[in-house]
């Protein structure tokens, strides 16, 4: 038995990206979608993408953007995005085919600020970095950790965890499949766009 999550994160109220995500896992009959958080942000599709994410039936947990999104009146916003994003919680953890998983939209145990920054600007692993998270989830019991938050994109085993960042749909043109038990990771390019791994560095730099 083997079981397939589509991944997606940092949506930033951006439809088209997402609709071609979800059709993509759709087509390689995925178990379960997940979305490491900031759906809103950005963009100016948030109703649209909510719509979709609900119509598909999508897991998602809260981002940074949410949490803002909740704590700013916004005149004419529907009611229903707001009881969407109320209804989320901050973490997702599940077994699937034997493998501890955990979804926490910038790093563990609860944080949606403190991303896990493991690229440079060229796209290279900060070997400092990469020794420091190690460190950090080090006895965590992980198998698989799934974040966002960093608009970068890696499937990196730290220690006995592999930790995955799908990228956001809306600025690193990506999604990704996990298959389980294997813990394989296909980083899936969207909208017909050349895959950033690294997206607005300056934002991003160490400590993040």
């Amino acid at each position: 038995m083997s079981a397939k999550i589509g991944l997606i994160s940092d949506v930033h109220a951006t439809v088209a990206p997402l609709r071609e995500a979800l059709t993509t896992f759709e087509q390689e009959s995925v178990d379960l979608v997940l979305c490491a958080g900031d759906m809103a942000g950005y963009g100016t599709e948030l109703e649209q993408c909510i719509e979709l994410l609900v119509e598909k039936e999508c897991t998602a947990i809260l981002g940074n953007h949410e949490v803002w999104h909740l704590n700013t009146q916004v005149e004419g916003q529907e009611k229903r995005v707001e009881t969407f994003f109320q209804s989320l919680p901050v973490v997702w953890e599940s077994t699937v085919e034997k493998k501890r998983i955990l979804a926490v939209h910038a790093s563990p145990p609860l944080s949606m600020n403190r991303g896990i920054v493991l690229l440079d600007q060229n796209e290279k692993i900060l070997s400092r970095e990469k020794e420091l998270w190690t460190l950090e989830l080090e006895g965590c019991g992980l198998d698989v950790l799934i974040v966002g938050h960093t608009h970068q994109v890696f499937a990196e085993v730290l220690g006995q965890t592999l930790v995955i960042n799908p990228g956001s749909t809306k600025f690193n043109h990506t999604c990704a499949i996990l298959t389980l038990p294997d813990l394989e990771v296909r980083i899936v390019p969207l909208s017909g766009n050349t895959p950033r791994k690294v997206w607005h560095w300056g934002m991003m730099t160490p400590p993040f």
